[in-house]
């Protein structure tokens, strides 16, 4: 297939891109002009709402993975505005534009959220399941919402929920590795609240299954079927790098480091289910967490 890529020099992105090439796709990266563009990358400008439609022409798939960190600040008000921007403009310029080709792809995967359904305690949440109250669900609805535009052209549209992507390269993961190799580690808050998780081998080959899989659209919870607390996180973390963790840290901690994002994603609790994933015969390389992690960080038993 003939494939286009936002965000990839991201996270995800830097371990799409090879591995969709290694099957013989050939990928192009969509890029901001200030990346120094190579040859043949399409270039575009949500920020100015500019790119060339015939750029686009003849591609068989879209993958939107672009968007600011959520996690990377605080949320101030012009935090907030730059995250809703930098997911909801660029998806609706993405989408319009490709509503609009003489050919148009087949498939448009965007990237979403398992911050839709906000903090829901134990509640199993699948793909039918309400979105909940604040900034982070409201701003994953408007993000999907804005995909919609394509689908005026009878483009397939697939909207990838991810939950916490875990890799050593980056991410949340990355983060918590340090503290957690010095035996400072711990949960956060009573470390009751759910995490639903999935490892970056899981994510690649998600977005293959969404490309071909002409049965699967609208919304897709991208989590491994075993969400975990972040206390049973924590332990497993612990186990596989055989480190104490009991440096607990208390929510007023979390919400003097941090503000408002402490509660909406470190203590939230989010138990979703991949639903549409299993019911479309995907099946995980890593459903459960302690196989993930070992693989992730070389770790065998």
């Amino acid at each position: 297939m003939k494939i286009a890529v936002t965000g990839s020099s991201g996270l995800v992105g830097s371990a799409l891109l090879p591995f969709l090439a290694a099957e013989g796709h050939r990928v192009t990266p969509i890029v901001r002009p200030r990346t120094r563009p190579g040859p043949g990358q399409i270039v575009w400008d949500p920020d100015a709402g500019r790119l060339d439609p015939a750029a686009l022409e003849g591609v068989d798939g879209v993958i939107h993975l672009a968007g600011e960190n959520i996690a990377g600040a605080r949320w101030t008000p012009e935090r907030k505005m730059l995250l809703r921007e930098s997911r909801v403009k660029s998806t609706r310029l993405l989408a319009e534009t490709l509503a609009k080709l003489e050919e148009p792809p087949r498939v448009l995967i965007s990237a979403s959220a398992t911050g839709y359904y906000g903090d829901r305690g134990d509640e199993l949440l699948t793909e039918e399941s309400a979105s909940g109250s604040g900034f982070a669900p409201q701003l994953c609805r408007e993000w999907e919402d804005a995909a919609d535009a394509a689908a005026a052209s009878g483009i397939r549209i697939v909207k990838l929920r991810f939950g916490i992507v875990l890799s050593p390269s980056g991410g949340a993961l990355a983060r918590m590795l340090p503290p957690f190799r010095a035996g400072l580690g711990g949960p956060l808050g009573g470390g009751r609240h759910y995490m639903s998780w999935i490892a970056l081998d899981d994510v690649t080959a998600v977005i293959r299954h969404a490309l071909l899989n002409e049965g699967l659209r609208g919304a897709v919870n991208s989590v491994a079927p075993q969400a975990v607390t972040n206390r049973d996180f924590t332990r497993t973390l612990a186990r596989v790098l055989g480190r104490p963790a009991f440096l607990a840290v208390p929510p007023f901690v979390l919400r003097l480091a941090f503000g408002e994002l402490a509660d909406a994603l470190l203590l939230a609790s989010v138990r979703a289910a991949p639903a549409r994933l299993e019911a479309s015969g995907y099946r995980f390389l890593y459903p459960a967490l302690d196989p993930a992690l070992r693989h992730l960080l070389g770790r065998s038993r």
